[in-house]
């Protein structure tokens, strides 16, 4: 007795669509990312202020690699740029501010919680221009600060002044300028060089290992005091740029006109 289904129209097991799901592997890098940024906002309260700059650290090398391993693996989603985005904005963006507000910036009253309001709201808006200047904003560099690098200013400030038990009655209104920094330079046009030419791929000389060498050996001789000294060049070296390009007459512009470079989607700051 034929039971009125005609097999020739029912979907085959090849047509049905598979349940769409998301990549583990860098989404786990992201989610470790994003653990280290509440790990610093939980220290900071518990006041280990040096464990909580360690959060933020360990979230910023976690960061540069979900991206990398996404495009290694071919494993890239919009889920996880999501993900990546909204990690960052914690570690980045609400870590830092709200460590140094409970470090310091409490103690100079509304201006403290205004700076680190400013450089949270600044977080967001740099992410927020990131995202949808990606296509647009020359590869070479990024537009602004990259918000890993304004949280290492603050995180590496606050990590060199724990290490060598400074005084922080005193240290109050230089956090406070340097939050405010940190956070305004992020949305500026200022140009900041990403090294996103660097191909890992590609051989070198064999003194560039060496040189790789001698720079492990001296961010061992003291990583506070190294890796803030970097960490406050680098956020220096893009009004250096500005006004370099300014006076050669070059465009002082970060967004592109090529159609030909590589496309970066996925790799946030």
């Amino acid at each position: 007795m034929h039971d009125g289904s005609d097999p020739l129209n029912e979907p085959s097991q090849e047509g049905r669509k598979r349940p769409k799901g998301i990549y583990m592997l860098p989404n786990m890098i992201t989610l470790a990312a994003l653990f280290g940024g509440f790990y610093a906002i939980v220290m900071a309260m518990n006041g280990r202020f040096d464990l909580a700059t360690v959060g933020i650290f360990a979230a910023m090398v976690l960061d540069s690699l979900d991206g990398r391993v996404a495009r290694m693996t071919n494993t890239q989603s919009a889920f996880g740029e999501q993900m990546d985005s909204l990690s960052d904005m914690v570690s980045f963006g609400a870590a830092p501010g709200l460590v140094a507000y409970v470090w310091v910036l409490k103690d100079v009253g509304r201006w403290g919680w205004i700076a680190a309001f400013v450089y949270c709201a600044c977080a967001a808006l740099r992410l927020a221009r990131f995202n949808v200047n990606t296509g647009v904003v020359d590869k070479r560099y990024f537009q602004g600060l990259p918000s890993p690098a304004a949280a290492a200013l603050v995180a590496g400030f606050i990590w060199l002044a724990t290490e060598l038990e400074l005084d922080r009655a005193g240290l109050a209104w230089p956090t406070f300028a340097l939050t405010l920094y940190a956070g305004l330079t992020m949305v500026t046009n200022v140009p900041f060089y990403s090294f996103k030419d660097l191909s890992l791929k590609r051989s070198v000389p064999f003194a560039a290992i060496v040189l790789v060498a001698l720079g492990i050996a001296v961010i061992n001789i003291h990583p506070p005091t190294v890796l803030f000294g970097l960490f406050v060049v680098y956020g220096l070296s893009g009004y250096g740029m500005y006004f370099w390009r300014k006076a050669k007459g070059r465009p002082t512009s970060v967004i592109s006109t090529s159609t030909d470079e590589p496309d970066e989607r996925g790799l946030h700051e």
